[in-house]
């Protein structure tokens, strides 16, 4: 079984912030692979499960804050006896990225991203892969507020090709495996948006 997380906070007031973007991604993949089934509530998550070219999949938008996404994902590896980290993609935004950029990583640091750091604590490390979206810095807004905010419109333009962009990268991340998404997705164009 392959896990498909995006990250977020739960609540409509966070429906359209640059932290949510991961849920808009799963969100996505929920009407492109999965349309009409019903998602459930397990593990302090929203799941379904479905099948894309016969792997089983677990989509996933943990209910926690995203600062307590680890045992959520933990609880659901547990429950499937996934027997290596390397079935598990999270989606998340990245403020060290310009804006609507792509990049995949097989494994390493949290790059200061709490939903990050809080699942590899809940892992133990481990090699699994993230796509990161890029939200652009903060420059002089608090990063809290920021990453809390909803894009400008001179960002939207970036965010909304990247995020249907995002869900071909994942089907090929199901598909084809890290390395092929990696080589593919992975993107160093610079943000032209403005704050």
């Amino acid at each position: 079984m392959k896990f498909i997380v995006g990250l977020g906070n739960p609540g409509s007031k966070y429906n359209g912030t640059r932290h949510n973007v991961g849920f808009n991604v799963i969100d996505r993949l929920a009407r492109q692979l999965a349309p009409g089934e019903p998602a459930t509530s397990k593990f302090d998550a929203v799941v379904i499960e479905t099948r894309y070219n016969n792997e089983k999949v677990l989509l996933m938008k943990p209910q926690k804050f995203m600062n307590r996404s680890g045992q959520p994902i933990q609880q659901a590896l547990s429950f499937y006896k996934a027997d290596q980290l390397t079935d598990l993609l999270v989606i998340v935004d990245d403020i060290h990225l310009p804006c609507g950029t792509l990049r995949f990583r097989k494994s390493g640091s949290t790059g200061g991203h709490n939903g990050i750091s809080d699942i590899s604590n809940h892992l133990d490390g481990g090699d699994w892969s993230r796509l990161r979206i890029g939200v652009d810095e903060p420059g002089i807004i608090p990063q809290a507020d920021y990453v809390l905010g909803k894009f400008t419109p001179e960002q939207e333009e970036f965010v909304e090709p990247a995020l249907s962009k995002a869900v071909n990268a994942t089907t090929t991340w199901i598909e084809e495996g890290i390395d092929e998404a990696m080589n593919q997705f992975n993107e160093t164009q610079q943000s032209k948006t403005t704050r």
